[in-house]
C-alpha cells in the first residue's frame, strides 16, 4: 500500500501510478486493461484539456457515464485540474440530471456518447466531453475541438507548460447528490480528506494486495463503489474490472468464470436472489436437509458450490447499501461463504463501519474504523437502542446550498445524525435496527421496525418484495408476490375452469364469462396465498409485531438507485 500523507486524490494518483507501474489497473472483461503507468500521463492530458475550456481550481463539473475504465480516468483528471467532481448515476431521469447540474452549477460535463441524450437540455451553454476519447461534443462556437489540428497543437501546449494544481485535503472534492427518503436529491459535500482517509481506514478492516481482482458490478457514482471499489484498489495496486452490460446471471456467470475475482462488492438484492432463486430451493427439495444432522453439512456442500459459482477464488465479498435478510445470512454464515457486511452512508464517505469474513458477527455491522467515534443518542434503557452518531474524518461538512438541512443533520455538539436506529455490544460492534423515519410505535410503547417483518416476509419462496407499514388500524403489509408464483396460480385455475366448465358452449357470451370467472378466480388463490403467508410469517413474529392484513402490490415497488423501496410513496400511492 502506498504511504498517504497530504490525504488528497492528486497525492493517490501520483504515488500510485510509480509505485504500480507494470501493473494493471482498470478494464472491460474482453479488453486490454489500463495499467498503472498509465494513470499520469492520462489524468494530466485531461486536467490540462480541462484548463484550455477554462476550467479551474473549484470549479463544479459533471460526470455522467457507465461504471468503465474511462470513467476513473475522468474522475482522476479532473481532480487533477482541481476540480469538484458532481458523480451523477445513470438512473436518474434527464430531469433529474439536469436539476442536478443546475444545482451544482457545473461548467463542464463529462459523458459517455450513450448517455448523451440524457444530458442534452441540460448540456446547453456548457462544454460537453466524450470520456471515451475526450472529443468535444457540444459547447459553445469557439470551443476548442482537439481532434482538429489547430486543437492539437493548443492541447500540446497545454500538456507542456501544464502545472499541478495545488489541492489540499480539506479542499472539496465532490458533491454527490442522493436520492433522498424524501424523493428531493440532497448534495453532499466530501472533502479529499473524507473519501482518501475513509479508503485508507479500510485496511483496518482487510488487507487488500496487488495480485486482488475486483469485479465491479455497482454504479461507481456511488460512494460506496467509488471509495471502497475504486480508491482502495488504486491504493494498493490492483486490478478492477467491469462488465459492458447491466450484472445479470447471464453476464455475471462468464465474468466470474473468466476474472475469477478475490474481492467483490454488490447491494443485499443480489445475493439474496441468487439464494432463493437457485440455493434454497435446492436445499428445500433435499429429503436429508430436513434432518438436523445433515443440515451443516449440505449448507456447507452448498456454500462450496456457491464459491465455484463465484469463480472460486472469492475471499472478501462485502454487502452493503440496505439490510441484509436474516435468513440468507444465516446460510452464509453456516456455508462459511466469505461475505462481510459493512454500514455507512454517503455523508460517512461512506464506509463507518465493518469487520472482514473471518469475524463477521451475525446481524452485526462490526465495530468503527479506527478514527471514527460512534456513540448511540438517547438510548432506551431496557434495550440500549437509540440513533447511532457519528464524527471522525469522513465525516461530511453539510448539504451544498442547503443551510437548513445541514443544521438538522447535526447535533447540537457536532455529531452527525445518521438517522438509524441501532446500539453498540459489548465488543463495540454496531447492530443496526432501522431507520427512526419508518419505526413505528406499537400500542403499548414497543418500537416495531417494518424492516424486520419484511425480512420475514421475504423468506417466503413466494414473496418477491414486500413492504410494512402502520396506522390506526394496526400493521399492513404489502406483498409483491413472484412472476412465476402467479403463473402458477393462474395455470392451476385455468385447470380448474376447464374441468367444471366442459359441459358449457365455448362461444360468444358464455365464453366472455368463463375469462372473468378466471380472472376473479385467479385473485381468490392469490387472496388466499397471501393469508399463508400471513399466517406463517405471524408465527415467527413477536406478538406486537404481527401483521393484521395483507395487499398485494400488483406492480413492483419503486426503487432509488440504491435498489431502497421508496418507501415516501406507500402506502399514499394506493390512496390517493
Amino acid at each position: 500500500m502506498i504511504n498517504i500523507e497530504a490525504f488528497t486524490i492528486p497525492e493517490v494518483i501520483e504515488k500510485s501510478g510509480r509505485e504500480f507501474a507494470g501493473r494493471p489497473f482498470l478494464g472491460m472483461i474482453g479488453a486490454e486493461p489500463v495499467g498503472y503507468s498509465e494513470l499520469e500521463p492520462r489524468t494530466k492530458k485531461l486536467a490540462a484539456l480541462l484548463g484550455l475550456y477554462g476550467i479551474a481550481k473549484g470549479d463544479r463539473v459533471a460526470l455522467v457515464g457507465e461504471s468503465r475504465p474511462e470513467w476513473g480516468i475522468s474522475y482522476l483528471g479532473a481532480s487533477r485540474a482541481g476540480a469538484v467532481l458532481v458523480p451523477i448515476l445513470n438512473d436518474f431521469m434527464p430531469e433529474q440530471m439536469k436539476n442536478i447540474i443546475e444545482h451544482a452549477g457545473a461548467k463542464l460535463i463529462l459523458t459517455s456518447r450513450k448517455l448523451q441524450p440524457k444530458i442534452a437540455e441540460a448540456s446547453q451553454g456548457r462544454i460537453v466531453l466524450a470520456i471515451e476519447d475526450l472529443a468535444l461534443i457540444s459547447g459553445p462556437a469557439d470551443a476548442i475541438d482537439v481532434t482538429s489540428s489547430g486543437g492539437k497543437a493548443r492541447l500540446e501546449a497545454a500538456l507542456a507548460s501544464w502545472k499541478p494544481v495545488p489541492v489540499s485535503a480539506d479542499d472539496l472534492a465532490a458533491i454527490v447528490y442522493t436520492s433522498g427518503t424524501t424523493g428531493l436529491s440532497k448534495g453532499v459535500m466530501l472533502s479529499h480528506r473524507n473519501l482518501v482517509w475513509d479508503a485508507w481506514s479500510c485496511r483496518g478492516i482487510i488487507v487488500i494486495k496487488p495480485e486482488d481482482r475486483f469485479l465491479s458490478v455497482l454504479p461507481l457514482a456511488h460512494t460506496y463503489e467509488f471509495t471502497i471499489g475504486f480508491l482502495i484498489p488504486l491504493m494498493q495496486g490492483s486490478v478492477v474490472w467491469y462488465l459492458d452490460k447491466p450484472p445479470t446471471a447471464t453476464a455475471l456467470l462468464p465474468a466470474f468464470a473468466k476474472v475469477k475475482p478475490t474481492c467483490m462488492l454488490t447491494v443485499p438484492l443480489i445475493i439474496e436472489k441468487v439464494y432463493r432463486a437457485s440455493v434454497a430451493p435446492t436445499l428445500a427439495g433435499m429429503g436429508l436437509y430436513k434432518v438436523a444432522a445433515f443440515k451443516p453439512l449440505l449448507e456447507r456442500v452448498a456454500g462450496f458450490k456457491l464459491m465455484k459459482t463465484f469463480g472460486g477464488k472469492m475471499r472478501f465479498y462485502g454487502i452493503g447499501g440496505a439490510p441484509l435478510a436474516e435468513d440468507v445470512e444465516s446460510f452464509l454464515r453456516h456455508a462459511k461463504f466469505p461475505y462481510a457486511v459493512g454500514y455507512g452512508l454517503t455523508e460517512t464517505s461512506p464506509m463507518l463501519a465493518g469487520s472482514n469474513p473471518q469475524i463477521q458477527g451475525f446481524r452485526y455491522a462490526g465495530p468503527a474504523l479506527k478514527g471514527c467515534e460512534v456513540r448511540i443518542a438517547d438510548p432506551r434503557p431496557d434495550t440500549g437502542e437509540g440513533e447511532i452518531q457519528v464524527r471522525g474524518p469522513n465525516v461530511f461538512s453539510g448539504y451544498y446550498r442547503d443551510e437548513e438541512r445541514t443544521r438538522e443533520a447535526f447535533s447540537d455538539d457536532g455529531w452527525f445524525r445518521t438517522g438509524d436506529l441501532g446500539y453498540v455490544d459489548a465488543k463495540e460492534h454496531i447492530a443496526i435496527r432501522g431507520r427512526i423515519k419508518t419505526m413505528i410505535l406499537g400500542a403499548s410503547g414497543e418500537n416495531i421496525y417494518p424492516e424486520e417483518i419484511e425480512a420475514v416476509i421475504n423468506a417466503s419462496p413466494h414473496v418477491a418484495e414486500s413492504l410494512v407499514y402502520g396506522d390506526e388500524k394496526g400493521l399492513t403489509a404489502l406483498i409483491h408476490l413472484k412472476p412465476e408464483v402467479l403463473e402458477e396460480l393462474a395455470a392451476k385455475v385455468k385447470s380448474s375452469l376447464a374441468g367444471a366448465g366442459h359441459a358449457a358452449s365455448a362461444a360468444g357470451h358464455a365464453a366472455g364469462q368463463k375469462a372473468g370467472e378466471a380472472f376473479h378466480s385467479v385473485e381468490q388463490a392469490a387472496a388466499q396465498l397471501l393469508e399463508s403467508i400471513k399466517k406463517e410469517a405471524n408465527s415467527r413474529l413477536t406478538a406486537f409485531s404481527r401483521i393484521g392484513r395483507v395487499e398485494r402490490q400488483e406492480e413492483p415497488f419503486e426503487k432509488t438507485p440504491k435498489q431502497s423501496i421508496k418507501r415516501f410513496l406507500y402506502p399514499k400511492k394506493r390512496t390517493s
